[in-house]
């Protein structure tokens, strides 16, 4: 198994090392087009591929498809890292360039890895996952300080309300909800996601060749 896991690290390596900053996109493989939360995670994606960012996401359905189909409406770069499961998940057909792994870990880690802000959407247990891992590691500061938006406050009302009330018995501290934004506005998570990445981490826009294939 340990060679497995190094393997998929490098395959990982290869295939991504040249995609650009990256905004990851996490979100439910189950939805359709007409769904909305599908619809609003195309605008988002497409309107932060103008900006410049190539959009990452687990290579699968659902959010993901959305949030790779709105980067190719506008000609933006789409990448996913597909995980292999018996149902559910296999390459939506949006990416133009994708790796497909068969451990989670290894799929969240290369996820992190190449991302300089993370948009959380709505989803099951793998979001959630996703979700809080990624609000961890910034928390202890293993990552950098990488802007993270919760997009969808209605869908989230209960999570919000969860984490007022870890706020309330100290098991977080007041501070850590200001690592996050929740918000339904499109321009809004647009917004901070360019003033928490593009002169923090020095980022520049400029066109960039897609590089890696499917590996």
């Amino acid at each position: 198994m340990a060679f497995e896991v190094f393997a998929e690290f490098i395959k990982g390596f290869r295939s991504l090392h040249f995609i650009g900053p990256c905004v990851t996109v996490f979100g439910s493989a189950r939805f359709k087009e007409d769904n909305e939360h599908y619809i609003r995670a195309r605008e988002l994606s497409g309107k932060m591929a103008k900006e410049g960012f190539t959009i990452l996401t687990g290579g699968g359905p659902g959010i993901m498809e959305a949030a790779n189909r709105g980067a190719k409406d506008v000609g933006g770069k789409s990448a996913g890292i597909n995980i292999i499961l018996p149902f559910e998940q296999f390459p939506n057909p949006y990416l133009d360039s994708w790796v497909d792994l068969k451990y989670f870990f290894v799929r969240k880690t290369l996820l992190i890895k190449y991302s300089y802000a993370f948009v959380i959407c709505p989803g099951g247990y793998g979001t959630l996952d996703e979700f809080f891992e990624s609000m961890t590691l910034i928390q202890t500061g293993k990552i950098k300080e990488f802007p993270v938006v919760v997009f969808g406050k209605n869908f989230h009302e209960h999570i919000s309300a969860h984490l007022e009330k870890m706020i309330e018995v100290k098991t977080i501290s007041p501070k850590d909800k200001e690592l996050f934004l929740v918000t339904d506005s499109v321009s809004e998570a647009v917004e901070h996601i360019k003033k928490h990445t593009i002169k923090p981490f020095g980022l520049k826009y400029k066109p960039m060749p897609i590089f890696g294939e499917h590996a």
